[in-house]
């Protein structure tokens, strides 16, 4: 077949039929090119990533900012309903006993400020140098979180709080990474429970709680903080956020 090309002629397609190597290559290196000069006139001599980065960190801040503003005008809205509510009471027998019969309940929904002795509970991650083949090791976990706020209902707290916030019946706690979300806000350790009651009835159920007796094995062994303080005298909040029950995802 050779033979009887090279005798004959072989057609200059097939005689300069190219090999994909030698197509790919030149354009690899036209796509490579242009990309170069795209990212260069995109980042303008500056670290793109690092532009990304600020741009989230300017995104999270704004957003910060907005949940502020809206928080701050929700607060101002329930004001003004609650003292329209009473201006009607004065006026209407069954506006005046319905808001009687929820000021017997604020207290139970946690609407009213609670004050008297209380145990404050701090959770922390393992110092930085604390080792462990298991990096979930070192880290406050939301199940040990949720093992002292169990402990101390438990041991009949009349009130809580976590993070300085009022937690109420409808209260989620969950934890994002390392990270706790509760009420849409965001903290990060160390976690701070506060709940006023009997302190040593509080004490001892927290010692029985069984998720605390777990948690306390990972504090010897790998230095996670957990402190139990008594305070004489303490002052939670009232609850200001909107009263309404969790919206719960069904599974797939």
């Amino acid at each position: 077949m050779d033979e009887r090309r090279r005798a004959l002629g072989a057609p200059s397609w097939l005689r300069a039929r190219p090999r994909p190597l030698a197509v790919l290559v030149p354009v690899t290196a036209l796509v490579a090119g242009l990309l170069f000069v795209t990212s260069a006139q995109t980042s303008q001599g500056t670290d793109l990533r690092a532009g990304r980065r600020l741009q989230l960190t300017e995104l999270i801040s704004r957003e910060r900012a907005e949940v502020s503003a809206r928080e701050l005008t929700a607060g101002q809205l329930r004001t003004d309903v609650s003292r329209q509510a009473g201006d009607v009471a004065g006026r209407d027998a069954r506006v005046a006993a319905e808001l009687a019969a929820g000021d017997r309940l604020a207290y139970a929904a946690g609407l009213t400020p609670v004050r008297g002795p209380a145990l404050t509970v701090s959770l922390d991650d393992a110092p930085p140098d604390a080792q462990s083949e298991d990096p979930n090791d070192l880290v406050i976990h939301q199940e040990d979180l949720q093992a002292v706020v169990n402990g101390l209902w438990a041991g009949g707290a009349e009130a809580m709080t976590l993070m300085g916030q009022r937690v109420i019946s409808t209260s989620a706690v969950r934890c994002v990474g390392n990270t706790v979300l509760l009420h849409g806000r965001v903290y990060g350790p160390p976690f701070v429970v506060t709940a006023v009651g009997d302190q040593s009835r509080m004490r001892r159920t927290l010692d029985d709680e069984p998720g605390v007796r777990l948690l306390s094995l990972y504090v010897e062994r790998f230095g996670l903080g957990y402190d139990v303080t008594a305070t004489d005298d303490a002052l939670l909040p009232a609850y200001d956020g909107p009263i309404e029950m969790p919206s719960v995802a069904r599974s797939g």
